[in-house]
């Protein structure tokens, strides 16, 4: 590469261009959407300063979970958006009402205006909430189809960043704001939507290309954030016994900025590779060829003959368009492209939607209760705040976890991904036991069982999803599938925990002689505060994961055969058309020179 002149500074600029218009740098911007995405997973965090400020009961509490959560899940209008809009669209929308909605909750806790009614209040967090599925939607899903054959990869990656947004908001507001939790409501407000903004332009669907080391580069983008993750663990732990300064918070949080920021070298690193590849390409006379090392056959060499041929908009006019609702009850095979109303109505859709309202129903509820069970539970305020780091970091692990390790059991040895989401909602029955129970120090467990088992959850629902029903309305299907959250906490958290916890906690008002002021706070205290609650959600938990087993049986065989295979013939063909219009290029170039000579 030149170093200096005209062609040194034409060569990078070229090179930085290339950096800034290519797919891994879009991968980039999404990690860095991501790692800011997650800001409902930190209502544990700052709820008590909702229900001090406004005097809520626990129910109403719960309530305002309940919206929170049907907000950020339910995306059904992101991802019709997203049908028919670019992804610059979706992102900006949700950028929108992320800041308008949390700064209606910041000014109505800081009682910078008149104190709003309770339908006010849901109303604003539904709406700062719902703006986390565009920004799934938007960035997200974008990634899954310019990486349609690293889908398992691309989500457990993602999906692990907005595990950890909320470790990583949390370091960022002790650094601005240090011990002001009502802040932390604004900081959620304003920082996704910046970050949002700054990428309008750079998330967009792009041409699907096969690249040889395309999963070896989603893996050193992996050991990254695993830094990442265990720096934030590492100071999730010395906070807990040591009390930090604002400076000192300042300094880790550099430190977090730091590790957000490196994988920007992966993908200049990446981009380098593909820039030196096409100068070469440019330069030389000889078609380099790394990607496709396929020598085509007598066949398709003729194509060069006749380049016009593969131009196969074929028979798209001559079939009869038929009502969706005529065929919604006759869909195709698993992996092909369903229509919106085939997958909602389809058995497998069913069964994957129980099995979540179930599962995801009762882990969210968990950790959005973690700051009331730890004071019921009489640990420290610290650790209030331990709980939620602890949930950020193994749902974080929960997420890679189960999007690499699935990705890489289903490639190697045909192990299919319901089965693991099965084994999952087992394993999360435990977390809720330990709850339950009043396990001594059984939180700071639980804490970790339930934060991977629900960030483990989100990949292997989404992929599965994408798998079994076909990528064409992945966007719509998706979101459909996040809808069973907001069902599972309204059962699980709203009808049941806050129920069972007011009247708890009405009981030891009667039992001390007092009775409850209108504008008083509702507190309970001890292990039946939440006790019947949780025994419940591990037998819903339960049900879930044999639920889910049925799923299992009727897609062994489908999990059995070679799910990519119809992505990879779509790449090679796309590939030999190119070579082939290359050649044919060449050839009437020459026929040209001689004639000319």
């Amino acid at each position: 590469m030149a170093g200096s002149g005209p062609r040194g500074w034409a060569d990078t600029k070229s090179l930085t261009l290339q950096v800034l218009n290519g797919r891994w740098f879009m991968v980039f911007a999404c990690l860095l959407i991501m790692s800011a995405a997650g800001a409902t997973y930190m209502f544990g965090l700052y709820s008590p300063d909702i229900k001090t400020a406004l005097a809520y009961d626990q129910s109403t509490l719960n309530l305002l979970s309940f919206f929170k959560d049907f907000g950020s899940n339910v995306g059904i209008l992101s991802g019709l958006l997203n049908e028919v809009t670019p992804p610059w669209v979706v992102l900006l929308v949700g950028a929108v009402l992320n800041f308008l909605g949390y700064l209606m909750i910041w000014l109505s806790v800081t009682k910078k205006i008149a104190r709003p009614k309770v339908w006010q209040m849901c109303l604003y967090i539904c709406i700062g909430a719902n703006s986390q599925s565009f920004a799934n939607t938007g960035s997200l899903v974008t990634c899954v189809k310019n990486f349609p054959e690293s889908r398992g990869v691309v989500l457990g990656l993602l999906k692990g960043y907005v595990g950890l947004s909320g470790a990583i908001i949390t370091q960022m507001y002790f650094a601005f704001y240090y011990n002001d939790t009502r802040a932390l409501i604004l900081l959620i407000g304003w920082l996704p939507a910046a970050i949002s903004f700054a990428f309008l332009r750079t998330i967009r669907i792009m041409k699907v290309i096969r690249q040889s080391n395309e999963v070896q580069v989603f893996y050193n983008m992996l050991y990254i954030s695993l830094g990442l993750a265990g720096f934030l663990m590492i100071m999730i732990i010395v906070e807990n016994r040591v009390n930090f300064t604002r400076q000192e918070y300042g300094a880790s949080t550099a430190m977090v900025l730091f590790l957000l920021a490196l994988p920007v070298v992966v993908v200049v690193i990446e981009e380098y590779k593909l820039w030196e590849r096409k100068q070469l390409e440019m330069n030389g006379d000889v078609k380099i060829v790394t990607e496709k090392p396929v020598v085509p056959t007598e066949e398709q060499l003729e194509v060069s003959k006749e380049p016009v041929t593969y131009e196969t908009p074929e028979s798209t006019e001559e079939q009869p368009s038929q009502s969706c609702w005529k065929t919604c009850f006759r869909p195709p095979k698993r992996g092909e492209d369903y229509t919106i109303l085939q997958a909602l109505f389809s058995i497998d859709m069913l069964i994957l939607f129980m099995a979540c309202i179930c599962g995801v129903g009762g882990t969210l509820t968990a950790i959005d209760n973690l700051g009331q069970i730890g004071t019921s539970l009489g640990y420290p305020t610290r650790s209030r705040k331990t709980f939620v780091g602890l949930v950020s970091i193994w749902n974080y692990l929960g997420r890679v976890v189960a999007g690499f390790v699935s990705e890489f059991l289903l490639k190697r040895y045909k192990f299919p991904r319901p089965l693991i989401l099965t084994l999952t909602l087992f394993v999360s029955c435990f977390g809720h036991l330990l709850i339950a129970f009043n396990v001594k120090n059984g939180l700071y467990l639980a804490s970790v069982i339930i934060g991977f088992c629900f960030g483990a959850q989100w990949p292997l629902l989404f992929a599965i999803i994408s798998e079994l029903f076909g990528l064409k309305y992945y966007s719509t299907l998706y979101n459909f599938g996040s809808a069973a959250s907001p069902v599972g906490l309204y059962l699980l958290n709203v009808k049941l925990t806050g129920h069972v916890y007011d009247k708890e906690a009405m009981k030891q008002l009667v039992a001390k002689g007092l009775t409850r002021n209108k504008d008083e706070e509702l507190t309970c205290l001890g292990g039946e505060c939440f006790k019947l609650s949780f025994i419940i959600i591990t037998a819903a938990t339960f049900f879930g994961a044999l639920v889910s087993l049925i799923l299992v049986m009727r897609t062994r065989k489908f999990y059995q055969s070679d799910i990519y295979k119809k992505f990879r013939e779509e790449a090679d063909k796309a590939a030999e058309t190119e070579m082939a219009m290359a050649r044919n290029g060449v050839t009437n170039g020459h026929n040209q020179t001689n004639g000319r000579s």
